[in-house]
């Protein structure tokens, strides 16, 4: 048995995954904003301080954007039967889609946050050698 497009539990089901994304926007925002404004309370002298708060900028700008721009594809997609997000007969298109939307945000996140801090050694612990 196959749906039709039409079908409401279709429209129901992509509105939700809109929201889902628009959620998850918004968590971004609250969340990476909250991070920013508590970054900005530190010491101007306080060391990698700057660094950080270019990081979260750029990785709450990023994701924000991308989840954005996936709710709106997403709703439009459940309202306008012409505006398919599933079209597997043009790989180009739905490769488009999932990059900007997807692989993009994360490898740019992954470029941002590539540095790991420096490992501490506990001053109580010494290595035997």
């Amino acid at each position: 048995m196959r749906f039709s497009k039409s079908s409401a539990a279709i429209e129901l089901a992509e509105l939700f995954f809109s929201l889902i994304s628009l959620a998850a926007a918004v968590g971004f925002v609250v969340y990476g904003g909250r991070l920013f404004v508590m970054l900005r309370r530190f010491p101007i002298e306080s060391r990698g301080r700057q660094k950080k708060l270019h990081e979260v900028g750029f990785v709450t700008g990023i994701c924000c954007t991308c989840f954005l721009i996936r709710c709106v594809m997403v709703a439009v997609a459940a309202f306008d039967k012409n505006a398919d997000m599933h079209v597997l007969n043009h790989p180009i298109l739905d490769f488009a889609y999932y990059m900007i939307v997807e692989i993009l945000p994360s490898a740019l996140v992954l470029f941002i946050l590539r540095k790991l801090p420096p490992r501490r050694v506990s001053d109580q612990y010494h290595p035997i050698k």
